[in-house]
């Protein structure tokens, strides 16, 4: 036996008591007559004491040669310490070593292996496995565990079934790039990493489970950032015989369960908002509403007048920032840098300072009056104190700097509170969205999303006018999920890849599984998919998912500690009967 207890659990109660403990050495103080060890595990640090009067010189000695990370065994007895750490759980007591053995020495690490430490980014991540004895990366994969937990309980409990689907699937057009594995016994051919089950799902309606839910890795091989990976965790679920306010009703539910059992929150209101109003409203259609800063279009009081950047933009829009109308010029212009930087791409910004008095100061004043401002302030929701911000060009463009500059300005103000939990769903999206370079149209989810069964009649007349039977969830201006109704009968199935540009030829090759399955019974059904690596982030308070998955890639795609993806030999490539052109 290698311990009898773990490094966090023994207090003043297990006085007197004989034990085996085992672990890492978190670090060591050498007093000469007297040497303290700091013993760790997953669960905590311990303190022994090597002490010249009472323990055996071989073992005293012995203790003398640990370094940081040794793997060391222990046996002693467990006595109250003198200086107390009232820190820790197990401040109270040390252990008083009689026999010590050193299971494995250790190299001293590259940085060291403590909750603050001294090493970089790139340098964690070639030693992952170091960098998880922290606790700050520790906590966060114990963490998402007890979420997973959370999430398998509340839905074993509604009776759904958690069933397995495949990793080689075919390569199917679902948005992103695939990650393609060449088959070996079928030359020339190849499967792809699923970049969700959906297909599978839907099978399994069709197959009668009624509800599914998985834990499930996806695949897409597409750019990354900082909470995007290659390969991420879906909570994928399907139901069948029902319509979109049930599946909303189970997942609110879920959330509202995570949120009471994971951070004894409770949270009444799933607000419901159509997507043209996010757009409208916030600029995107994953809104932060933890704080105001909503839109206020501002062209029927801009313009036609002699201000000709605002006449001859599609949409001029401002937002009311709390508070600042004490801004400095200096802190004015940095904000108009920003939003100038290419990631934005603003041509500029016109500023309105709405005085205490109820009068306004702003860059533009030569071409408005007092009583113009005030119909900005008014459509801005703006009060005496705050400063209001207008850009203004193209409609969709324009929302989305703005949007991008409110995201910004509440960040700088503090009105991100991550222990604040605002949720809500987006509905009513688009069914197709255009694609101006190809002037194709395409689906905006996936081409299984069952449209409004009211807009069907403008497929052919108002394609982009259409909406899908589709919603997300937002949780503090991020997509945490999102699904839809499917179609599930084969008539409009063919139909939706007709306005997608499928010939009968390339659906058939394609989806023609799927196709053969809706003729044998399949009934009303639909879904939603929850990215586990992002809720854990918000949940646990961080804007990035790195440190919520065990062995993540970089912003390269690249796994350095093992370094993956990385060339095969040549035998293998014949094997495979791959052949690559040199660059």
């Amino acid at each position: 036996m290698y311990r009898s207890h773990n490094c966090g659990e023994l207090n003043a109660s297990n006085i007197n008591t004989e034990v085996t403990l085992a672990g890492w050495v978190q670090k060591s103080r050498d007093k000469g007559f007297m040497n303290w060890v700091d013993l760790r595990d997953r669960y905590g640090i311990t303190q022994l004491i090597f002490d010249e009067s009472r323990t055996d010189k071989t073992v005293f000695e012995l203790a003398k040669t640990l370094g940081r990370e040794f793997v060391i065994q222990v046996k002693g007895t467990v006595i109250e310490r003198e200086a107390k750490n009232k820190n820790i759980p197990t401040g109270e007591i040390e252990i008083l070593v009689s026999e010590l053995t050193i299971l494995n020495s250790a190299l001293t690490p590259p940085f060291t292996i403590e909750d603050e430490t001294d090493g970089g980014e790139d340098i964690r991540m070639k030693y992952r496995y170091l960098d998880i004895r922290r606790n700050p990366v520790k906590n966060s994969l114990l963490f998402r565990h007890k979420v997973a937990m959370e999430v398998r309980k509340y839905l074993s409990d509604l009776d759904f079934c958690e069933v397995e689907t495949p990793y080689l699937i075919k390569s199917t057009p679902e948005g992103a790039r695939d990650f393609v594995v060449p088959s070996r016994m079928n030359e020339g051919q190849f499967y792809a990493l699923p970049q969700s089950p959906q297909t599978f799902k839907q099978l399994l309606m069709v197959g009668g489970m009624d509800k599914y839910f998985q834990i499930v890795k996806c695949f897409r091989d597409e750019d990354l950032r900082a909470d995007r990976q290659p390969e991420f965790t879906q909570i994928d679920c399907e139901m069948a015989f029902v319509e979109q306010e049930d599946i909303l009703n189970v997942f609110e539910g879920l959330t509202r369960h995570l949120l009471k059992e994971i951070k004894g929150i409770e949270v009444d209101k799933f607000p419901r908002i159509t997507y043209d109003y996010a757009m409208k409203t916030y600029g995107n259609d994953k809104p932060d509403i933890r704080f105001g800063m909503k839109f206020g279009e501002l062209n029927e009081f801009a313009q036609h007048k002699e201000f000709p950047v605002f006449n001859s933009a599609e949409l001029v829009v401002g937002i009311a920032v709390p508070g600042a109308g004490n801004y400095t010029r200096k802190e004015i212009d940095g904000l108009i840098d920003w939003v100038k930087r290419p990631q934005v791409g603003a041509s500029g910004m016109v500023y309105v300072k709405c005085n205490e008095d109820g009068t306004y100061k702003s860059s533009v004043d030569k071409f408005y009056d007092n009583d113009d401002l005030a119909n900005w302030a008014k459509a801005t929701e703006a009060n005496p104190g705050d400063m209001i911000f207008v850009l203004s060009g193209p409609a969709n463009k324009t929302r989305a700097q703005l949007s991008a500059l409110r995201m910004e300005l509440a960040t700088r103000l503090g009105l991100r509170n991550p222990e604040e939990f605002a949720p809500l769903w987006v509905v009513d999206f688009p069914l197709l969205e255009l694609d101006e370079e190809s002037g194709r149209y395409h689906a905006m989810h996936h081409p299984f999303t069952s449209p409004k069964p009211e807009d069907i009649k403008l497929l052919e007349t108002e394609p982009g006018n259409v909406r899908a039977n589709a919603y997300d969830m937002v949780l503090n201006g991020n997509e945490i999920g999102g699904g839809s109704i499917r179609i599930h009968d084969k008539a409009t199935q063919q139909l939706m890849f007709k306005y997608l540009g499928f010939s009968e030829e390339e659906a058939k090759a394609q989806f023609g599984f799927l196709m053969d399955a809706f003729q044998f019974g399949a009934p009303p059904h639909g879904g939603l998919a929850f990215g586990l690596d992002r809720l854990v982030a918000i949940l646990g308070g961080q804007e990035t998912i790195r440190d919520f998955i065990a062995f993540p890639k970089n912003n390269s795609g690249r796994d350095v500690m093992i370094d993956a993806p990385a060339a095969i030999d040549e035998a293998q490539l014949k094997e495979l009967h791959i052949k690559i052109d040199s660059i």
